[in-house]
């Protein structure tokens, strides 16, 4: 799987790009995970988003969720006529919360754009040849990680907004790549049940046996260096900062080979 971040900055779009949003694409299958302010445009640098085979939500927030008015205006209005439904999974109710969006009314439910699925901890679905579970997060609203394993049995997990809780611990297990959220400082951010810090992003992925931890979802008064000391004194595998345009291909290094 190639994991690109179109945008990663922390609860809104930030000086350097867009808020949360991230391309996974195999040979066959293309994926977006969240879609936060300004990410719409920012996609297009990457891919024809008529390419999409699914669009999964971690929550309903608005900086992970408020570019789906445009890739519903995309998928109407495109002047090669219509694009037809792509399927949309979130936790919680993704098309009331679209309508909220949009500013529509009762009477429109999107159905030549999307499909919406909701899903809850424990869930499973499969698209193309992308295998994604469900775990438990711990965020103001209904929130979820989610784990993809990928055709060669490497597998990416998204934590989505959370903080420490043995749902990540679960959904990270083993995982060749932890894309893992660090909003808060630790020596500033005292408020649990919201966000991690880099210490306990990194005490998840050493829990967990990850592989490679990339930080990501750092709010624009958010001091990388800061978060990356943090995860480093509970975690003691390669780390890395998430930046808009980054790439990174995530493989199982048991089936490399193979």
């Amino acid at each position: 799987m190639k994991l690109t971040v179109i945008g990663c900055s922390g609860s809104m779009s930030g000086p350097k790009g867009a808020a949360s949003a991230y391309l996974v694409k195999t040979d066959t299958t293309t994926i977006i995970l969240d879609l936060g302010p300004g990410t719409m445009g920012q996609l297009m640098n990457y891919i024809d988003p008529a390419e999409v085979d699914a669009i999964v939500l971690s929550h309903l927030h608005t900086d992970h969720v408020a570019d789906i008015i445009g890739m519903q205006v995309y998928r109407r209005w495109f002047p090669g006529g219509p694009l037809g439904p792509v399927d949309v999974y979130s936790p919680g109710d993704g098309l009331f919360r679209t309508r909220q969006i949009g500013g529509d009314g009762p009477e429109e439910n999107y159905e030549g754009e999307f499909t919406f699925h909701t899903v809850a901890q424990g869930d499973s679905v499969t698209v193309g040849d992308i295998d994604l579970e469900f775990f438990h997060a711990v965020h103001p609203v209904p929130a979820l990680a989610i784990r993809l394993t990928g055709p060669g049995g490497e597998v990416l997990t998204y934590s989505g907004d959370t903080d420490y809780c043995e749902g990540q611990v679960a959904a990270a297990k083993d995982a060749d790549m932890y894309l893992c959220e660090a909003a808060f400082e630790a020596s500033r951010d005292t408020v649990r049940d919201i966000h991690l810090t880099g210490g306990r992003a990194g005490q998840i992925a050493t829990e967990a046996g990850v592989k490679n931890l990339l930080l990501t979802h750092l709010q624009p008064w958010t001091d990388p260096d800061v978060v990356c000391q943090e995860a480093r004194a509970t975690y003691s595998g390669p780390i890395a900062v998430a930046n808009p345009g980054g790439t990174f291909h995530v493989a199982n290094p048991s089936r490399m080979g193979a």
